[in-house]
């Protein structure tokens, strides 16, 4: 492995010398993982697969698209990025994820699942109107091909004439194990080879039969079609347009490289479906796939994570949904392939038959719900706030358009950390919070997470949204009355300043307030316990008694929940001095939590600081006035 630096490198080596890489990459990676954290099963599974790729292919003139992207740190580790990878995922460093600013190696950004078939058939397409020759490869894994894009995607380059590889790495998983048809159909595939084998025999004895006039040769025609469709599961992707080639063993390199050369060869759309293990070459990975999908920093030897397990927000609302179904019969759970993630595998196993996990598809996912919300079922749909993105338009168009009464679960609502721009979850505010019949809140604590998840569900009617950080908080603040409808809470009173606050940024406003009566000023802390519909009077009356207005929030400031407070002083032709906290209109870059959070002056010194800049500057405005 220390020879290897570039892809060019590997096209250097024999067969058992390969073999020998393929074993050090999955030790460094190991190593490596256990220390920083990262993904590791996804890696660990296409070590073989990236080597034939990038022997076969001539990166970067040929376009390697990795979907998800979570499978790419074998890729960065042979194209000049070994040496850097103890930085991956932190501050300033490597990206977990493809980054085209990080390497012309890397083809295309992704992060989110489903992408890769239409961006590779974009490049194909320019390519070919550029009149340039290099060939795309798109590598996707059986669980993001159940995403709706990704059909969409084959749907249209099975009738392109464009030369177009798809690389299906299918391990049987995409985080959790796979659902729905489209797993079953592939597992056929995989454990039936047989029926390629026919097919080839097929073909070669029906053609070697001499034709005698044309009504012949349409028999013979539509026997042969008969037979393939009997005898062979993978015809479905021939019936799109695609030339498919497999299944492939994707830990042979040998075969691999073979059929990807056949595939490079082949005009027009091909499909090779490489079967994997998730895992592979680390025992504790192999056994629990799902687990070192993603995983903290690790004891190698043991497979143990080392950070102490507490319970974090996703526990709290697990644990709460399944109490909330044991009163309420009515109540179904729905996710997007993370039962784990999002702590619902406590309700999958509590109440299988009112448990429903569509595979990587969002969009799906909210208009089923709505679906069973309209015959009168309790819908409680849970996803990562990045994720939701994915299914605005079902939010807007079938859910609120008809005022069903859908629960929106949204974990990982705030920066997430690591996982960089494509999974911080700072924009739900903004995209949820203008769609009528929309209701947002946000917990600052566990307890009062539990409490806005029993009012969702038992008491409100409508589509209502509760937001919540990734990780663990406290457990309880302060001493919270029953949820009313729109109503806010004035947690700590004072002259100087207001500062109104949603979710965990609640804490953060308690410490400033304190640090501010340190210096002799006070303030009043609003918690917002519903950013919609907003409790204006509450705010209202304290910045007429202040004259001065914070909001502090872990979204953009972009159409946020500051900005909402802003457009309600306003209406109400109120003049005061103000100031949002809340992310800058910006892609926030991977780093720990804590690191990002200082970085952009969220963590209560800096924001102390800005507002006794704040109250000291609009003093001295009002001296000079008073003059």
């Amino acid at each position: 492995m220390d020879s290897i630096n570039f892809p060019d490198d590997i096209k250097k080596l024999n067969l058992e010398q390969l073999k020998q890489l393929a074993g050090e990459i999955r030790s460094f990676l190991i190593e490596k993982v256990s220390k920083t954290g990262g993904h590791l099963a996804s890696n660990l599974g296409v070590v073989e697969l990236t080597l034939a790729l990038h022997r076969v292919f001539n990166t970067p003139e040929d376009k390697i698209i990795w979907d998800v992207g979570h499978q790419c740190y074998v890729h960065k580790i042979i194209t000049g990025r070994k040496d850097r990878f103890d930085t991956i995922r932190k501050l300033g460093g490597l990206s977990g994820f493809p980054k085209s600013a990080e390497s012309e190696y890397d083809a295309f950004n992704t992060g989110h699942s489903s992408t890769s078939i239409s961006a590779a058939l974009g490049i194909a397409k320019a390519r070919d109107l550029r009149k340039e020759k290099y060939s795309v490869v798109a590598v996707i894994g059986d669980g993001a091909l159940t995403g709706g894009m990704a059909f969409e995607a084959l749907n249209d380059a099975g009738r392109s004439p464009n030369n177009l590889i798809v690389v299906l790495n299918d391990n049987e998983m995409s985080i959790s194990k796979n659902v729905g048809g489209l797993s079953v159909y592939l597992s056929k595939i995989r454990t039936e080879p047989f029926y390629f084998k026919v097919k080839e025999d097929i073909d070669i004895i029906l053609n070697k039969i001499p034709a005698i006039g044309k009504s012949a040769v349409k028999a013979l025609g539509r026997v042969k079609g008969t037979i393939k469709y009997m005898i062979m599961p993978g015809i479905v992707f021939e019936e799109l347009g695609f030339k498919y080639l497999g299944p492939i063993d994707g830990h042979n390199i040998a075969e691999l490289e073979n059929v990807l050369t056949r595939a490079k060869n082949t005009k027009g759309p091909v499909l090779v479906h490489v079967c994997t293990q998730k895992g592979r070459g680390y025992t504790y990975a192999e056994k629990n796939p799902a687990v070192f999908h993603g995983i903290s920093p690790f004891e190698v030897e043991t497979g143990e994570v080392i950070a102490n397990k507490v319970p974090g927000y996703s526990d709290v609302f697990g644990s709460e949904i399944v109490r909330i179904a044991e009163k309420e019969e009515r109540v179904v759970a729905l996710t997007a392939a993370m039962p784990h993630g999002t702590g619902l595998i406590k309700f999958s196993k509590r109440f299988p038959e009112r448990f429903f996990d569509v595979g990587i598809a969002e969009q799906h996912a909210v208009t089923f719900g709505a679906g069973l919300a309209k015959n009168r079922m309790i819908p409680v749909i849970a996803l990562y706030s990045s994720f939701l993105q994915r299914a605005y338009d079902q939010v807007v168009h079938d859910v609120a358009l008809q005022n069903l009464h859908v629960v929106f679960a949204i974990d990982r609502a705030g920066i997430v950390g690591e996982d960089g721009e494509t999974h911080q979850g700072i924009y739900d505010i903004s995209f949820l919070r203008h769609i009528p019949n929309m209701t947002i809140l946000a917990p600052c604590d566990y307890n009062e997470l539990a409490k806005m998840l029993e009012y969702a569900v038992l008491e409100h009617s409508g589509p209502i949204a509760i937001r919540y950080p990734r990780g663990a908080g406290p457990e309880k603040l302060f001493d919270t009355p029953d949820i009313k409808l729109g109503q806010s809470l004035l947690i700590s009173e004072g002259n100087d300043v207001t500062i109104a606050a949603v979710g965990n940024k609640v804490e953060v406003a308690m410490k400033v307030a304190e640090k501010l009566k340190e210096t002799g000023l006070s303030a009043d802390v609003i918690y917002c316990r519903f950013i919609k519909p907003l409790d204006s009077n509450t705010i209202i009356n304290s910045v007429l008694k202040t004259k001065r207005l914070v909001t502090i929030e872990d979204n953009t400031v972009e159409g946020g929940f500051g900005s909402r407070v802003l457009e309600t002083i306003n209406q109400k032709g109120i003049n005061v001095t103000t100031r949002m906290f809340g992310y800058p209109d910006a892609f926030i870059p991977h780093g720990s939590i804590k690191e990002l959070v200082h970085m952009y002056r969220l963590d209560p010194d800096s924001i102390f600081n800005d507002v006794l800049k704040l109250i000291n500057k609009s003093k001295v405005k009002e001296f000079r006035a008073i003059r």
